[in-house]
């Protein structure tokens, strides 16, 4: 995934969750319909989809989808 938009519909494929690109730097809180199950499902893709692990703390620190894009961008 190399831009923010092919993340974004990752995201979608893997949770169900439409997340426009003007809302990837929104909070988690501030998404409708965001659970913190979705974060789970996410990172496990992440790491199939990767092969790489992704680092927990990093996630719980991430405070939007945009945060964990970059985060894993830089990888």
């Amino acid at each position: 995934m190399e831009t923010l938009d092919e993340f974004l519909e990752f995201v979608y494929r893997e949770t169900g969750l439409e997340v426009a690109p003007a809302q990837a730097d929104a909070s988690f809180d501030d998404l409708a319909g965001w659970d913190s199950v979705y974060l789970l499902a996410l990172l496990t893709a992440l790491e199939k989809k990767t092969g790489h692990r992704v680092s927990l703390t990093d996630a719980l620190e991430a405070r939007s989808l945009a945060d964990i894009y970059r985060t894993e961008a830089t990888r």
